[in-house]
C-alpha cells in the first residue's frame, strides 16, 4: 500500500481509496490474475474483487517539458524504493509492505510528525504540476499544523519564475482547482499561488494585490457558508470584475461554474439591497436563478451571501406565493397565448412588489 492511504492512516484520518504498487509484476501476470487494466498513460489495474487500484512499480526519466515530458519504465526489475523516490512529497512517498512494515526512503515519517511538506528530491522541478499539488496539500493539511518547508517553497518559486507552469494543460490545471475548491481552507491554495506569482495558470495574472485580497475575503466568507465548489469559485471571482471571463478563457470551466459565476455577478448586488429593490429587479433575480416556477438556486445564493434572517424569510415567502400561482386558473378566466403570459407576469410582479406579510 502506498501514498495517500499510508499518509492518512498514520495521521488517523478516514481512508477512502487504497492504492497499491506491484513490484516484480507485468501486464500479462496482472491480467492473468483477473485484474482489469484502466490506465491510459500508466499501467493501472483494478482489483477484481475490491476495485482498489494497483499500479506497476515504475521509474521515470525527464525527456521533455511539462507534466507529460517523461520516459517511464515499468519493468519487473523496478524496485519499490525507486518507485517511491519518483514521488513529489516525502509524506506521499511512504509504503507499507506485505509484512506490514513501513517503507520510508526519504524521511517521510519524520516530516509527517513534524507537520512538514517537503519535496522528495531535486526531481521535484521536473513536473510543474507538483507546484499545484504542493499548494493543494498545504490547503488540505494546514488545519493540522502542516507548513511548507523553506527549501521546497524556494524550489517552487524557481519553477514558477522559469515559466515551467506554462506547459501545464488547462484541463490538468482545472482538475487541481476543482479538488482545491472542495477543501474548507481552499483560500490557502490561491494565497500560495499569488505569493509564487503563478496566477497566470488561471488567467488572472493581471489581478492587483488589493483586488486579490478582496477576492480572498469573499472566498473565506462564502466557503464558510457553502461547500459547493461552483458556489465557492463564483464567490471568489465575483469580488473582482472581469475575473470570471478571464478564467473561463484560460481554463475549461464547466457550464455550471459559469452559470454560478453569473448568478453572483448579476444577482448579488440586488439581493444585498433587497428591501430597496424594485419589483422588476426582484423578478429578474428570481428569473436568473430559475426560481419563478421552480425552487431554483435563489435560496442557495442567499445563504452563500450570508443574507439569512429577514431577507431570507421574505424571499422564501415570495417564492411560495410565486409557486402557488395556478396557470390553469388564469386559463379558466379566458387568458391564452401572450395574454396568459402577461397576466402571469403581472401577478408575479404584484407578489414581488410587496415585502413582509
Amino acid at each position: 500500500m502506498v501514498g495517500g492511504a499510508v499518509r492518512d492512516a498514520l495521521l488517523g484520518l478516514e481512508l477512502k481509496d487504497l492504492d497499491y504498487v506491484v513490484v516484480g509484476g507485468d501486464f500479462e501476470g496482472m491480467l492473468a490474475r483477473g485484474f482489469r487494466l484502466v490506465g491510459r498513460d500508466f499501467p493501472v489495474f483494478l482489483h477484481p474483487v475490491s476495485g482498489f487500484e494497483y499500479a506497476l512499480a515504475r521509474r521515470e526519466r525527464k525527456s521533455g517539458v511539462g507534466y507529460g515530458g517523461f520516459a517511464v519504465d515499468f519493468a519487473p526489475s523496478v524496485a519499490l524504493e525507486e518507485d517511491l523516490l519518483r514521488r513529489d512529497l516525502t509524506i506521499n512517498a511512504l509504503a507499507v509492505d506485505a509484512r506490514g512494515q513501513v517503507v520510508d526512503v526519504s524521511g517521510g515519517l519524520e516530516d509527517l510528525y513534524a507537520r512538514r511538506l517537503r519535496h522528495v528530491s531535486a526531481a521535484f522541478v521536473e513536473d510543474p504540476l507538483r507546484v499545484l499539488r504542493l499548494l493543494r496539500f498545504y490547503a488540505r493539511f494546514a488545519p493540522l499544523g502542516f507548513e511548507i518547508a523553506p527549501e521546497t517553497w524556494a524550489l517552487a518559486m524557481r519553477m514558477v519564475a522559469s515559466g515551467e507552469l506554462d506547459y501545464l494543460t488547462p484541463e490538468r490545471v482545472w482538475v487541481e482547482v476543482v479538488k482545491v475548491l472542495e477543501l474548507p481552507r481552499s483560500a490557502l491554495f490561491f494565497e500560495g499561488l499569488f505569493a509564487l506569482g503563478g496566477l497566470s495558470v488561471l488567467g488572472l495574472q493581471w489581478v492587483s494585490e488589493q483586488e486579490f485580497l478582496q477576492m480572498q475575503a469573499q472566498l473565506v466568507a462564502v466557503g464558510g457558508r457553502c461547500g459547493l465548489a461552483e458556489v465557492r469559485l463564483a464567490g471568489w471571482l465575483a469580488a473582482c470584475e472581469g475575473t470570471l471571463e478571464a478564467m473561463a478563457q484560460q481554463l475549461p470551466l464547466p457550464r455550471l461554474f459559469i452559470q454560478w459565476g453569473r448568478l453572483f455577478v448579476e444577482c448579488a448586488p440586488i439581493l444585498r439591497q433587497w428591501a430597496q429593490a424594485s419589483a422588476l429587479a426582484r423578478w429578474q433575480v428570481f428569473k436568473v436563478c430559475g426560481s419563478l416556477r421552480a425552487r431554483g438556486e435563489i435560496r442557495t445564493l442567499v445563504l452563500a451571501l450570508g443574507l439569512e434572517g429577514a431577507v431570507l424569510a421574505t424571499i422564501e415567502r415570495m417564492q411560495e406565493d410565486l409557486l402557488a400561482l395556478d396557470v390553469e386558473a388564469f386559463q379558466a378566466l379566458g387568458f391564452a397565448g401572450k395574454a396568459l403570459g402577461e397576466a402571469i407576469y403581472q401577478a408575479q410582479l404584484a407578489i414581488l412588489e410587496g415585502g413582509d406579510r
